[in-house]
């Protein structure tokens, strides 16, 4: 992954050897020197690049809800915080405690940090070559311990109920530290792997039985090394002072002796030669639907029953007739025959055709309600004219309006909508970024 151009310029000519996102644009890089912080462009704060040395003395987190803290304590030049996510703060601490170890020296040239572990007040570091381990409150200050692995003789875990119990046996002495057991499986697996890969070996059982030869053959070599005398003097001697006047006796004796020449001294020489045999063997020997509203707008329309009407819908017609049946029973007929040529005579047909709509089942109609009716029925929409002189108005200009109405909200509905949804992009963009630390 390409580096940012400012980030870039920063870095100049030093390798990055770990980098770390934080989310959006921003990142962490890491040098054998310094730490850098790269926040990118957003609504809190322009690009910029912050540098932190590795010369600390000292190394604190506090981790909150969203945010954790990374305190750098540099001794009299003050204190520096980097603020990063609280899901990211174990990946960020791992390459910053990698480079402040090896810029204070504690691990070597070629020497990776494999992983850290923070146990409440526990931290524990193990590389590729040691394993560095600090108790405090603090990750990291210079009260920490050390174990090489090439002094490393024996390694187990012993689990428990609610921890597991890491035992080192080191230069003679056992170390015994103890870690939850939700992480004890990582740090069993982390630790043996590091220490079989240094010793070449595959298996903790594998290491064991090498240093237990180790260890034998140590002992053997200390064991010769005490009863070797070299060359030395001759280990039958107790007091060479005191062999050197004996002999001096001795020499006085021998002259005086007379030389008998006969066999007396023949088996004392003979006794010498033995005696000196005898030394010379000990000196020289070796170590160890639209019908339904049809039907309510005729039945509006008409309240009369479904049977038939009266054939007289005129009631001044009526009365007439009566009261030329009283009068004259010719002027009945008289009546009866102008009434068939009269525009009034043409009302007995609603009668027979409300007869045909009660034989249908429909609900009759009388006048012009009931051709209104049959006229919304048959889907003949009446003409506006038609509502002169009612107390009712057409509803066609009002559906116009309401649905001009209508469409203008809907368009402010939207708009609205869109506003909102960048609001909500803005908003989420600056909890993202305060989330971040910036």
């Amino acid at each position: 992954m390409s580096l940012p151009d400012l980030l870039a310029g920063t870095v100049g000519d030093e390798d990055v050897v770990a980098e770390v996102p934080l989310g959006g644009d921003d990142r962490l890089a890491v040098t054998p020197t310094r730490t850098l912080v790269y926040r990118g462009d957003g609504l809190l704060s322009d690009e910029s690049v912050d540098e932190y040395g590795h010369d600390v003395e000292r190394i604190e987190v506090s981790t909150g809800r969203r945010k954790a803290k990374i305190t750098l304590g540099y001794g009299l030049d003050g204190d520096e915080t980097l603020s990063v996510p609280t899901k990211r703060v174990d990946d960020v601490l791992h390459p910053i405690l990698a480079g402040v170890l090896s810029a204070s020296g504690v691990t070597g040239p070629g020497e990776t940090v494999v992983r850290t572990f923070r146990f409440s007040e526990l931290t524990l570091i193990v590389t590729s070559e040691r394993l560095v381990k600090h108790v405090g409150s603090a990750v990291w200050d210079p009260e920490f311990e050390e174990f090489g692995y090439d002094d490393l003789t024996g390694l187990d875990f012993e689990e428990g109920t609610v921890a597991t119990a890491v035992v080192l046996v080191h230069d003679g002495r056992s170390e015994r530290f103890k870690a939850p057991n939700e992480s004890a499986r990582a740090v069993r697996e982390t630790l043996a792997d590091a220490v079989c890969s240094f010793h070449g070996v595959d298996s903790l059982e594998e290491f064991r039985v090498a240093a237990a030869e180790a260890e034998e053959a140590a002992s053997d070599a200390e064991q010769t090394g005490t009863t070797d005398f070299g060359e030395g003097p001759d280990p039958l001697s107790a007091s060479p002072a005191a062999d050197a006047e004996a002999d001096a006796d001795a020499a006085p004796g021998a002259e005086a002796e007379p030389d008998s020449g006969g066999l007396g001294t023949e088996p004392k020489g003979a006794g010498g030669r033995d005696s000196a045999a005898g030394s010379e063997s000990l000196a020289g020997g070796d170590g160890p639907g639209a019908t339904t509203e049809s039907a309510e707008s005729a039945s509006v329309g008409s309240p009369e029953p479904s049977g038939g009407s009266d054939p007289l819908d005129d009631p001044l017609a009526a009365d007439a007739a009566v009261d030329d049946a009283a009068g004259d029973p010719l002027a009945g007929d008289e009546a009866g025959a102008e009434s068939t040529d009269s525009p009034a005579g043409d009302a007995p047909e609603a009668p027979a055709e409300g007869a045909e709509r009660g034989a249908r089942g429909e609900p009759a109609a009388v006048g012009e309600e009931a051709v209104a009716a049959d006229g919304e029925a048959d889907g003949v929409v009446p003409d506006d004219d038609a509502f002169d002189g009612s107390p009712f108005e057409s509803a066609g200009v009002e559906d116009a309006d309401l649905a001009s109405e209508v469409a203008a909200l809907r368009r402010t509905v939207e708009a609205q909508s869109e506003r909102l949804d960048r609001q909500s992009t803005l908003i989420e963009q600056l909890i993202e970024e305060l989330r971040r630390g910036r």
